[in-house]
């Protein structure tokens, strides 16, 4: 998507041209506090490959415009498929029903950038669909010739791009081209009639043949059976109040639901965090650092603009235990009288931006993971998690573990299952008792879900020892 040299959009085989639409900018955006033109262009495929045959292929492209007007806490907003004027005057005479009469200055844009955190080249455009279809076939024979256990075998592949053009007043426009990779493996496994499954992921905004070499999905295909046999000797996990290790990497999924959504713009300008007020004040244990970082290179959670045009930024959300900052959109931080952090995101043209993660992560400490573990008197190792529920007023969690061990006297005993932690985010902070030197990113498999909206993100952690946590299962 991009202006052609005569200043015409040309993102959908229509024609815009910049004067018009900087007309009917103006017009939607009279007396609005501030605003935006935001035009989309995306695709994506996805494949399944599942029980020996390819049981899905999908192929989706959408292209359209989302006009907003924002004035104080009002909202109006616009959104249509069809690239037109005539569709660009609607959505005008739609947002303006939102906004209060009045000599309102509108918000200055964003400074511009020229930092591309990715190339900018279709993942979807690599070769022809046929090879991508053999690879899914040969993931699942190299997955069942590995272990005769493997009884069951499901890989996919998805792939998209999406391109956006930010039409701000005054002549302002902001494009970013995001391109996005995931590949994931399932295996099931069975010994003496019971049955185990393990899986393992990695994506990232990056070509697609980063994920397709014959080395980067091998690893996955073993990583997911080693998962799935660890699971297949577990014991029943044991249930109480006991001390937890997290594992580094995506376990800090734990961080990004419990802690996380409770630091977004919108939630504490409203007062329905459990953080909101307690800016500069100590809400975890000393040595707790969490940062959303929007700009780690290729990343699946990073974005070099967000979708109001605000360049990404690495931000510093709690530092050694003090609360120190929010994310927020243009919207939130206007109203509480702080700067955008780049944290506007926004599922397509159809949906309006709020305060959204990028790359969330807790920064590594000075001790190490067998330290950290030789702690444990009687506690769980989580190495690995599935879904969970939360609830942002309290923070309170329900995670369950994917992969998890019981440890005693500091000696790791064996795999347990069926393990849930069960807490809220405000006290773990303040009960982390350690944090270890291995900080590591998650493989690139996050989506994260709020008000309807999904989103790819990123999260991050080093191996972390939290005290008194609940522990749900139905072992000794």
């Amino acid at each position: 998507m991009a202006r052609a040299e005569d200043g015409t959009f040309r993102p959908y085989e229509t024609q815009i041209d910049q004067e018009t639409a900087e007309r009917i900018l103006k017009d939607a955006l009279r007396g609005a506090d501030d605003g935006e033109l935001f035009l989309e262009r995306s695709r994506a495929e996805t494949l399944v490959f599942d029980d020996g045959r390819l049981r899905n292929a999908s192929y989706d492209a959408a292209e359209g415009f989302g006009l907003r007007a924002v004035s104080g806490e009002a909202t109006g907003f616009a959104h249509a498929n069809e690239i037109s004027e005539a569709a660009l005057r609607r959505a005008a005479e739609t947002v303006r029903l939102a906004v209060r009469d009045g000599a309102t200055r509108p918000a200055p844009g964003p400074a511009p950038t020229n930092r591309r955190l990715y190339a900018d080249s279709d993942p979807i455009a690599e070769g022809a669909f046929g090879p991508r279809v053999e690879l899914l076939r040969e993931i699942d024979a190299f997955a069942r010739a590995l272990d005769p256990r493997v009884i069951q075998v499901s890989a996919s592949l998805s792939s998209s791009f999406q391109e956006v053009l930010i039409h701000r007043l005054g002549g302002q426009i902001i494009d970013d081209r995001r391109p996005l990779v995931h590949l994931r493996v399932s295996v099931i496994v069975e010994k003496d009639g019971r049955r185990e499954t393990g899986s393992a992921a990695t994506g990232g905004r990056h070509e697609l043949s980063r994920i397709t070499t014959r080395e980067s999905w091998k690893a996955l295909v073993r990583e997911a059976l080693r998962v799935a046999l660890v699971n297949l000797e577990a014991e029943p996990a044991p249930a109480g109040v006991m001390d937890v290790v997290l594992g580094p990497g995506w376990p800090g999924i734990l961080l990004h639901e419990a802690i996380g959504h409770g630091l977004e713009g919108d939630f504490n300008r409203k007062g329905t965090s459990a953080f909101a007020g307690l800016l500069g004040k100590r809400v975890a244990a000393p040595g707790v650092t969490v940062v959303d970082d929007g700009t780690i290179p290729e990343r699946r959670g990073s974005i070099s603009v967000d979708d109001e045009g605000t360049p990404s930024g690495r931000n510093v959300l709690i530092e050694d235990g003090i609360l120190v900052g929010y994310m927020q959109d243009r919207q939130n931080a206007r109203l509480m009288g702080v700067a955008p952090t780049g944290n506007g995101r926004r599922q397509s043209h159809a949906h309006m931006p709020m305060p959204r993660m990028t790359n969330t992560i807790m920064e590594g400490g000075d001790s190490t993971p067998e330290a950290l573990l030789g702690e444990l008197r009687d506690g769980i190792h989580a190495v690995g998690f599935g879904g969970g529920q939360v609830d942002i007023t309290n923070g309170k969690f329900v995670f369950s573990c994917t992969e998890a061990y019981r440890v005693k006297n500091g000696r790791v005993l064996g795999p347990v299952k069926g393990a849930t932690l069960i807490g809220d985010g405000p006290t773990v902070l303040r009960h982390v008792r350690g944090v270890a030197n291995d900080m590591a990113l998650d493989p690139g498999m996050g989506t994260c879900g709020k008000a309807g909206q999904w989103v790819p993100v990123g999260v991050g952690q080093p191996t972390v020892l939290i005290g008194g946590l609940t522990v749900g299962g139905s072992g000794d």
